[in-house]
């Protein structure tokens, strides 16, 4: 491979705004690959690849290179010629950023410093603590997994289109797909591609959703003519697949306290053709009182540290602290208890985040079942998903029922 001055320099500036500035990788990217219009797909396939596969590594490669934090230019050239070194790609010779490059250096402090997990695997260490801590011998397998670079996988909507229908329009934009045993309306990418620019996305055949998300709705359940309440609702992944399993009939009340992402979707919603969907925006305690004992299911798609999709948002573990854990942890039981409160006696309540930590899930459930807001719920089944047995994001997802 030879590097281009240009895509590096954008990888550069993105590394810049998303270490220094604590910019989300996602943002950045999406301003970065919009500047330069003469590139392409491989050009914008690099600089978005590298940048991740740089924030995932941050610490193993800032340690091979003896920097820290803050970054400086000369730094981060120095963090990608370790980059490029591991990965095999020769280093110009006449670039002033990549002079007296230690290319023998770097492979020994990488043989040297692999040996150490929490350096090996690039996390805090309060990080790599506490995964030990909850999850014991399978935190190094689910650590391995979870530094894996994740795969596309589109949810079919069964409102306009069916798996086979958008296999072969993909395949005409030379985008080949497989099925996923169990998940009915699940394809893979056999490889990366830009699958927003194609018309089966813009007629809303599809939506981009990972497959153990996809299992959310499926525990759920809903039927068409029900009352379901999403109630964390957030830019409505989760809505759009339980609207589509209820077959636009009935009501899916999805609610947030973000309105920017209840407007996106209702944008999402209208290219889905779903129709049956109502947002409510939570700005006071009396949009969950108007609801109480109404709905036939509320899902709480609770807000949690994503260390289950760390694949997708490998910037999100350089942001936490251990007080976030706390914090978070607070928030998952109010809402719980309040939210509840929307369960028709005999109704469902599901509880699911995308964490792997038995303390946001699990112990999080039986908590709930313990207080007074839960003493009225029976726990009917969870599952655990994890990322490195299923090949997918880690999520967990619990059953309750409301007595009679």
């Amino acid at each position: 491979m030879r590097l281009h001055r240009t895509l590096v320099f954008a990888t550069i500036d993105s590394l810049d705004l998303i270490f220094n500035k604590q910019k989300q990788a996602d943002k950045v990217l999406r301003a970065t690959l919009k500047k330069d219009k003469r590139w392409g797909s491989r050009d914008r396939s690099f600089i978005a690849e590298t940048t991740y596969d740089m924030v995932r590594w941050k610490r193993l490669y800032q340690e091979i290179a003896e920097v820290q934090a803050p970054f400086s230019r000369a730094n981060l050239f120095r963090m990608f010629a370790v980059w490029c070194t591991l990965k095999g790609i020769a280093i110009p010779e006449d670039w002033t950023q990549f002079e007296k490059t230690p290319t023998r250096r770097i492979k020994g402090r990488f043989d040297e410093l692999s040996k150490t997990r929490k350096i090996r695997e690039s996390i805090p260490d309060w990080l790599d603590e506490l995964g030990e801590k909850e999850l014991g011998k399978k935190w190094d397998q689910e650590l391995a997994a979870l530094n894996k670079q994740a795969e596309v996988v589109l949810r079919v909507n069964p409102l306009k289109a069916t798996l086979e229908q958008v296999q072969l329009s993909l395949k005409e934009n030379e985008i080949l797909t497989k099925t996923i045993k169990g998940y009915p309306h699940a394809l893979v990418l056999r490889e990366r591609a830009n699958v927003f620019v194609t018309d089966a996305f813009k007629k809303g055949w599809f939506e981009v959703q990972d497959a153990s998300s996809q299992k959310v709705a499926a525990l759920v359940d809903p039927k068409p003519g029900m009352r379901v309440v999403d109630a964390c609702a957030g830019a409505g992944g989760k809505s759009l697949h339980i609207a589509s399993l209820m077959q636009n009939k009935g009501q899916v009340v999805s609610m947030d306290i973000y309105g920017n992402k209840l407007n996106e979707l209702k944008r999402r919603a209208r290219r889905n053709g779903i129709h049956n969907i109502e947002t409510r925006l939570i700005d006071s305690t009396k949009v969950i009182k108007k609801l109480i004992a109404k709905a036939d299911k509320v899902l709480i798609d609770s807000p949690c540290t994503g260390l289950g999709v760390l694949r997708r948002n490998p910037d999100a573990k350089w942001k936490m602290n251990p007080d976030f854990l706390e914090e978070i942890k607070a928030t998952q039981a109010e809402i719980l208890d309040s939210y509840s409160r929307m369960v028709k006696p005999g109704a469902d309540l599901v509880y699911a985040t995308c964490s792997i930590l038995p303390s946001e899930n699990e112990k999080q459930v039986k908590a709930f079942l313990k207080r007074d807001a839960g003493k009225n719920f029976t726990f009917v089944k969870d599952e655990k998903i994890l990322p490195s047995s299923s090949g997918f994001d880690g999520f967990y997802m619990a059953l309750l029922k409301k007595k009679i």
